[in-house]
């Protein structure tokens, strides 16, 4: 209701300044034109414009009718167009036809439906932004919601409308059924398609099937279990195999500690060395061949102290190619509201991130601190009531990941920091998985290079 208020002001503005709505008449007839002069044409088009594009509303449903004529398989001509659009109550048992043969008689051949198709987008575009900023300007006139609150809606709706996804409009079931068998005939060409984003652990891809577009990841874990570098050997695995950005909001380290670990990691040296700067002179070639690997990454680190969701996703709409954020770690973060509560602040907070991952399209890996439960616990494996300060956390994440390491207990048992192996058995437990089943994936953890990685166990010869 509040849409149709928006657009009624918004035409009666118009009228008064003598302004019309964008649109081109011939462009569209001319694409509807061009479909019904050689239908095969129509594949060029389809995932380029949609029924809503066009302004026109019999030309909305003469299109949606072509779009379903198309998705069953049946020839588009004049005779199976109007009697869909006979059915669909368009037309009557004898209308129609003198209009539909007007279209076919605007455009000479479909060789340009491209550039047709191209223009009606580019007004429907001009369209999109008109109305979202007719509401934007009501919101602000309105002084109900914060600034940010506004600031942030406007951004959505323009990063949506730049991302070519209009937030205003229902989909039909058609529309996404077009989508969904378009994607399944990519994975069946492709199988590696079927995967998410991979995590460059192969026992833990095999559990996940990747990590999916718009996933919200939560790795939780007590102190001191290798939550931080877990996350960070996911993110130079995931900018090293795929090229794309990664994010990496630290709330806790610095950028200069972060890249420390990631360097330690990823050259397997000491990281004690590298803080005290006691380096071996055999060291020194490991480390410049690891920060070549990682310098021709493109990871993106902000080390800014209580960021809130607002803020991290206002850098990350101007990130090209993003494939994945990671940050660290969630109970460090602020709400944008004012909320006294610290349970429902971090139920606000993550409840925000998973509309940011949705929004963004690119899966969020997010740390988390647990409570002490584990410790009041004979068997101190982490479980999902031991999540920190909100059961929010739970509901919204898609996975719900735990970090433990037997060793750890011990050597707290024992005092004695030395009886820490070089390296010793890490299990990363699927507490929750929305998209398949939950389990445990061993691996391997090397305390001193802050360094997982897959065991042989799990997968041979790796």
């Amino acid at each position: 209701m509040a849409d149709n208020n928006y657009t009624a002001r918004q035409e009666a503005n118009d009228e008064l300044l003598g302004r019309k709505m964008p649109f081109n008449l011939l462009a569209e007839q001319s694409l509807l034109g061009s479909i019904l002069i050689d239908p095969a044409s129509f594949d060029k088009v389809a995932d380029k414009v949609a029924a809503a594009d066009f302004y026109i509303e019999e030309h909305q449903q003469i299109f949606s009718a072509m779009h379903e004529l198309f998705l069953t398989s049946q020839n588009i001509d004049v005779v199976t167009l109007i009697d869909m659009l006979v059915q669909k109550g368009v037309y009557n048992k004898s209308g129609g036809e003198q209009y539909i043969g007007t279209l076919l008689e605007v455009v000479p051949s479909a060789l340009n439906i491209q550039d047709y198709a191209r223009i009606v987008k580019d007004k429907s575009v001009l369209r999109q932004l008109i109305d979202v900023c007719a509401e934007v300007s009501e919101t602000a006139y309105a002084e109900q919601e914060s600034v940010a609150s506004v600031l942030d809606n406007a951004e959505n709706k323009i990063f949506a409308i730049a991302q070519g996804r209009d937030t205003k409009n229902f989909r039909t079931i058609r529309e996404v059924i077009g989508d969904v068998y378009a994607h399944l005939k990519d994975m069946n060409e492709n199988p590696e398609a079927s995967q998410g984003t991979a995590t460059g652990f192969s026992g833990l891809d095999r559990l996940l099937a990747g990590m999916g577009k718009s996933d919200l990841i939560l790795v939780g874990a007590r102190p001191g279990m290798g939550k931080t570098s877990f996350a960070l050997n996911i993110a130079s695995n995931v900018a090293a195999k795929t090229g794309k950005a990664v994010a990496i909001f630290s709330l806790e380290m610095s950028a200069e500690q972060l890249v420390n670990r990631m360097i330690s990691s990823e050259a397997m040296i000491d990281s004690y060395s590298l803080r005290t700067g006691e380096i071996k002179p055999e060291d020194w070639e490991s480390m410049a061949n690891a920060t070549a690997r990682l310098a021709k990454c493109n990871i993106l680190i902000d080390d800014t102290s209580g960021i809130t969701v607002t803020g991290m996703k206002a850098k990350l709409r101007r990130v090209q190619d993003l494939g994945l954020v990671v940050i660290d770690y969630l109970q460090l973060m602020q709400s944008d509201k004012k909320i006294d509560n610290r349970v429902q602040e971090v139920g606000d907070i993550s409840r925000a991130m998973k509309i940011m991952a949705k929004d963004l399209m690119v899966p969020i890996i997010c740390c988390a601190q647990l409570s002490r439960g584990p410790e009041s616990r004979t068997d101190k494996k982490p479980m999902l009531s031991d999540l920190r300060d909100s059961g929010a956390i739970e509901q919204d994440a898609d996975v719900v990941m735990f970090l433990y390491r037997d060793e750890y207990y011990k050597i707290s048992e024992s005092g004695d920091p030395n009886s820490d192996a070089l390296s010793s058995v890490a299990e990363v437990i699927i507490a929750k998985n929305r998209h398949g089943s939950t389990g445990t994936v061993k691996m391997g953890w090397i305390g001193r290079y802050t360094k997982f990685r897959t065991i042989a166990e799990d997968a041979p010869g790796v």
